[in-house]
């Protein structure tokens, strides 16, 4: 992981001597890495796709086969040999994704040890230095601390973390009184809510509810079955629907009490994760169109 944040710093840290500001060089940084993913996010998509299909084609198929679990199981195997998918498929990337998120959040939370190259040696005797001086180190972000403390007076430590009016050094939670902490991570909750409706809406073309009710016909003789099968796909979807508001308090929680440069990083990648969902679902269509067009 160390080995990833540091080759992920060193790019920041060219980005950073060109335009000469922290929050500049994230949101560029961002950009790179998202355009670098592509590749792995339309293949992510398209498994979602499938996977959200298969998932319909197999409620039908658990209807028709509950009672024989063996040509359920033959069924199913066949159903994933025609869709040319692994149970197992989107875990790969699902992986590197969380890798990279991880290699991040070390960079942006170390940014003296992977952007500035300081040793760790260093650091120690910075925070020592500081804590000598009757000055508080911040245990969860101690190189935030001092870049704040020492930037000023050590061009070896010093990062510009001026964006916009805003010091990304600052947290939230350290800075009740200025309302500017705010900002970033009222946009970035705002940015989590949306991702997350546009990715549970994309998963659920069509509502297992729906798919239930088109089978009640078909087992007429069991509609009180079909009824309970109903309810218990009312009641999972609104498990879901709950699960999905549990990121986006998470992200209040995390983004109050981290500095606002890790925010901003975490805003930039939802703010391109929306735009990349919503052209990449337009690439898809207009591919499938063109392949059912042949």
């Amino acid at each position: 992981m160390s080995f990833l944040a540091s080759l992920f710093g060193t790019i920041l840290s060219f980005i950073y001597h060109i335009v000469n500001n922290y929050g500049f060089a994230i949101i560029i940084f961002s950009i790179l890495l998202k355009i670098v993913l592509i590749p792995l996010s339309i293949k992510q998509q398209r498994t979602m796709q499938k996977t959200t299909k298969i998932q319909e084609q197999m409620k039908s198929l658990q209807f028709k086969y509950k009672n024989d679990p063996e040509r359920l199981n033959q069924e199913t195997m066949k159903l994933y040999k025609a869709e040319n998918m692994s149970p197992f498929s989107g875990c790969l990337s699902a992986i590197i994704q969380l890798v990279i998120l991880l290699a991040v959040f070390y960079m942006v939370r170390s940014p003296l040890t992977f952007v500035k190259k300081v040793s760790e040696e260093d650091v120690n005797n910075y925070k020592n230095e500081i804590q000598t001086a009757g000055q508080e180190v911040n245990q969860a972000y101690p190189e935030i601390s001092i870049i704040q403390y020492k930037g000023t007076e050590d061009n070896k430590v010093y990062l510009n973390m001026d964006f916009l009016g805003l010091d990304l050094n600052k947290v939230p939670m350290q800075n009740l009184s200025d309302p500017k902490v705010y900002i970033i991570p009222v946009l970035y909750i705002l940015s989590t809510f949306i991702s997350t409706r546009i990715a549970t809406n994309m998963n659920k073309k069509d509502k297992d509810k729906k798919l239930l009710e088109d089978h009640i016909e078909e087992y007429k003789g069991e509609s009180a079955e079909v009824k309970k099968e109903v309810e218990e796909v009312d009641m999972i979807e609104q498990t879901n629907k709950s699960m999905s508001l549990l990121m986006p308090i998470m992200s209040i929680s995390i983004s109050l009490v981290a500095p606002l440069g890790l925010a901003l990083y975490w805003l930039t990648s939802n703010i391109l994760m929306i735009l990349e969902r919503f052209f990449i679902t337009k690439y898809l269509e207009a591919k499938e169109e063109k392949e059912n067009g042949k």
